[in-house]
């Protein structure tokens, strides 16, 4: 009995990989990876996502209810929950620009599914026509669920456009697919402390 490999089956094959490593968070290992080979070609190289390991220790003293590190450098979110473990990673959007980006320390204040999105006072400024509230829906720039941060206007949340997921794209946020906002929702709680770098 032979084996014929098609082009259409490698394909096929290939595609359905993609699409399940695309369907959830990424766990990642407790161990650096290996940096990988220069590429040969400097245009490959300058469309090489960068990635790096995170490890907790760095940022906190201890894991308590668990904790959220979100690297804007990379686009990733890092939460570990309070049982240790490999961490669940997730792809992100990130602030368009250094002066909306928001460094440092602060915790999850409140959990809303379904958010209702208010401009800041600077977004009405620059978009007189906004409206002052969008409620819930697809519409909304918050997605599904967001997660209320200690800082004033900063939230971590779902997304509706997913051409966002990966680049940077908001106004200070930090946005997540719906389906992994969803995922994250259901493991913070309220009081997890949270680090952007």
């Amino acid at each position: 009995m032979s084996f014929h490999l098609t082009r259409r089956d490698a394909l096929l094959g290939a595609a359905a990989g993609l699409a399940a490593t695309a369907a959830g968070p990424v766990l990642a290992q407790s161990a650096a990876m290996p940096p990988a080979p220069p590429a040969a070609d400097p245009q490959i190289a300058r469309n090489v996502a960068g990635f790096r390991a995170i490890h907790w220790q760095d940022h906190f003293d201890e894991l308590d209810q668990g904790v959220i590190i979100a690297d804007t450098k990379v686009r990733a979110l890092h939460y570990f929950g309070p049982e240790g473990g490999p961490a669940l990673v997730f792809p992100t959007s990130v602030p368009i620009s250094p002066e909306l980006t928001r460094l440092g320390y602060t915790e999850v204040t409140q959990k809303v599914v379904g958010p209702s999105w208010r401009p800041t006072p600077s977004m009405r400024e620059r978009n007189p026509d906004w409206p002052a509230v969008i409620g819930p829906g697809p519409d909304n720039p918050l997605g599904s669920h967001a997660l209320y941060l200690s800082w004033p206007y900063y939230r971590i949340h779902g997304t509706h456009d997913v051409r966002k997921i990966g680049r940077p794209s908001s106004d200070g946020c930090i946005g997540l697919y719906n389906e992994q906002i969803a995922v994250l929702f259901e493991k913070v709680t309220v009081g997890t402390r949270v680090r952007l770098i």
